[in-house]
């Protein structure tokens, strides 16, 4: 079964409103003709600059995180209904900075992606194990908890607006990447457990992206692998000149 590659950019914490306008008006004209789906997750501050300039494009628009509640007394955080007001498509949730920076669990993720897809949102749910994890052959153990504690109660109908992103922590923001062969052996893994879950049709419909430390001169050898279907791009989505050759990798 043939997946579309789905291509991401995670802002994380960077750029100004014109800052993020320029780089969206750039990736705007540089992707059009691109083959993939493509998604740009700026900063909250950012999210209405750039809706306005991705709308109507082939780049969907993602926010980096959502808070677990609807609405009311949560100082400092960001409803469902607020992103919704300003056009975002996708919500980013489990990311490994917010599981182990921010110390958000497993439970606290689940809420997240059940009100997320209750409202309408497509979701990247963000899942992977640390050095130690690794090291103690805990990796598999790690990811496979992740996915079934953050699409607990998940319908088969809502999966088929998820996306999950194989993140290595250990390879996140540290210029180490996962081998080809170790990244594919994970998304092979989870596809397995997708299949447990929900069946072996929902397993080969799941976009499985990879995230950790992904640049132009590893993504196509990432993306030839049989169950590697994406990336998800931290500090290469920031310019240009190193998101768009990932982006339109061939």
């Amino acid at each position: 079964m043939s997946r579309q590659y789905y291509i991401a950019g995670n802002w994380k914490m960077h750029k100004t409103r014109a800052e993020a306008a320029e780089l969206a008006k750039t990736l705007v004209s540089q992707l059009k003709d691109g083959k993939h789906k493509y998604l740009v997750a700026p900063s909250f501050t950012s999210l209405e600059t750039v809706a306005a300039i991705v709308k109507g494009s082939n780049i969907l628009l993602g926010a980096q995180n959502v808070a677990a509640e609807e609405q009311g007394a949560h100082t400092g955080e960001v409803s469902v209904l607020q992103l919704k007001d300003l056009g975002v498509q996708v919500v980013i949730l489990g990311h490994s900075e917010r599981r182990h920076t921010y110390k958000e669990d497993d439970a606290l993720i689940n809420k997240k992606v059940k009100l997320a897809l209750k409202h309408g949102f497509d979701v990247i749910l963000c899942i992977g194990e640390t050095l130690e994890e690794r090291e103690a052959g805990q990796a598999e153990v790690v990811c496979e908890s992740q996915t079934l504690w953050g699409l607990s109660s998940v319908s088969a109908t809502d999966l088929a607006k998820v996306t999950i992103a194989y993140e290595p922590v250990w390879a996140i923001g540290t210029g180490k990447t996962a081998s080809p062969e170790d990244a594919e052996a994970i998304h092979a893994y989870i596809r397995k457990v997708i299949a447990r879950l929900y069946g072996e049709d929902a397993a080969q419909k799941l976009v499985i992206q990879y995230g950790g430390s992904v640049k132009p001169d590893n993504a196509a050898q990432l993306m030839d692998k049989e169950n590697i279907d994406g990336a998800l791009v931290g500090g290469a989505a920031l310019k240009p000149d190193t998101f768009v050759p990932i982006a339109k990798f061939a």
